[in-house]
């Protein structure tokens, strides 16, 4: 199973992940800002209101309860979308600092088997030596 796992992080192109991620957190940050601007108390205005016969107050109080219903639905949309965005944007943030993380971690193991590919050839001459004289 981890050998699964291996192949798929290996295929991964890390180079143009760590390069994307500060746009990705850039992005998700001008988003949250975005959303953030829009204020939830904007009213849902009719931009020319027809007059109503006074024998209709039923379908006047009907239009003023679904109006009411209405501005009631986008101010809960707005405040979900507030908390979206404020999601996107932290996960933007976590997943910059796990390309991070991941990308020292490559170097660290880089350096590492370096190192011990290095102790094995001066293993190897050492035995090598040792055994030819």
């Amino acid at each position: 199973m981890t050998i699964g796992w291996l192949s798929v992080l290996r295929r991964v192109p890390w180079a143009q992940c760590i390069s994307n991620a500060p746009k990705v957190a850039d992005g998700a940050r001008k988003l949250w800002n975005a959303a953030a601007k829009k204020s939830s108390s904007q009213k849902v205005s009719d931009s020319s209101p027809q007059p109503f016969a006074a024998s209709e107050p039923q379908a006047l109080a009907n239009l003023d309860a679904r109006a009411t219903a209405i501005e009631a639905a986008v101010a809960d949309l707005h405040s979900q979308m507030l908390a979206s965005s404020g999601l996107v944007k932290e996960l933007a943030g976590q997943n910059t600092q796990l390309i991070q993380r991941i990308e020292t971690n490559r170097v660290r193991v880089l350096w590492l088997s370096s190192a011990i590919c290095l102790a094995a050839i001066v293993a190897l001459a050492g035995r090598f030596l040792a055994f030819s004289s």
